[in-house]
């Protein structure tokens, strides 16, 4: 939702909670205020009185009940709105911790050794130490993607890289982030000249994810895939027999010599 309709509806909702509340309360007051006076004073001979008071009072009763019901309105409203948000907010913030691609606030001295002895050039002793701690976290995906960028930059391994990120795709991850580590699988495949799984990773993600950023680029990579591949059956299929030239001689009937 966008965030000044967000904030126009909590300012609504809000306002509306408060004179709703207030009118309700007003009127209630006013109504066992008006209930007790006519009981004080009706008098059994003035039928007349009596049947004024019993208007009045049902009069107020309406009111007290349309204030009631607008202010239930709103603070359910009012209510659900600010729950949709604190769950969102609380929801991201877990998302953040479990899967911080970056490793941004990461303190676990576990994990710090690990990316130590990668920047002392021990990459497969990192790798190792990077799995150990995967498998007493393994919620925390970005270790796994943290090893798939090792062996593909740094060991020049791409079906190692391709395995790390294809184990990491099988995990529940924030639809951006599946699709950005989606795409990285494709570019390996492409290198390694798999391109059916690429299209197919592809297409996956366009059907699955497709209201992410790595789904517009997905789209983009399809078109020109497809494009590419019309383009060759097109130069591969031979020419139809009316499209290929005869001759010239044989055109004009000329006789050998």
């Amino acid at each position: 939702m966008n965030q000044n309709l967000k904030l126009a509806l909590y300012v609504i909702l809000t306002t509306a909670s408060c004179v709703f509340g207030y009118l309700s309360y007003k009127n209630y007051t006013r109504l066992m205020s008006g209930v007790l006076e006519n009981a004080d004073v009706r008098a059994p001979d003035v039928p007349a009185l009596e049947t004024s008071g019993n208007t009045l009072v049902t009069r107020g009763y309406a009111q007290v009940m349309i204030f009631g019901a607008g202010f239930f309105v709103a603070v359910v409203a009012l209510g659900f709105l600010l729950g949709h948000d604190v769950a969102h907010h609380l929801g991201d913030r877990a998302l953040r911790g479990v899967h911080n691609d970056e490793g941004e606030g990461m303190t676990d001295p576990d994990y710090e050794a690990a990316e130590q002895v990668w920047a002392d050039g021990k990459h497969l002793e990192a790798i190792q130490l990077m799995r150990d701690y995967l498998k007493k976290n393994p919620r925390e995906q970005h270790v796994a993607i943290r090893i798939a960028e090792i062996y593909e930059k740094d060991l020049n391994n791409n079906l190692a890289a391709a395995l790390e990120y294809e184990e990491v795709l099988k995990q529940k991850l924030p639809s951006e982030r599946w699709g950005w580590t989606a795409i990285h699988l494709c570019n390996i495949y492409f290198r390694m000249n798999q391109a059916d799984k690429a299209v197919a990773l592809l297409r996956k993600l366009d059907a699955e994810h497709g209201e992410t950023a790595a789904a517009e680029k997905a789209r983009k990579r399809l078109a020109l895939y497809d494009a590419e591949q019309g383009t060759a059956q097109i130069l591969e299929e031979p020419a139809p027999a009316s499209q290929i030239l005869e001759d010239p001689g044989s055109q004009r009937g000329t006789r050998p010599s």
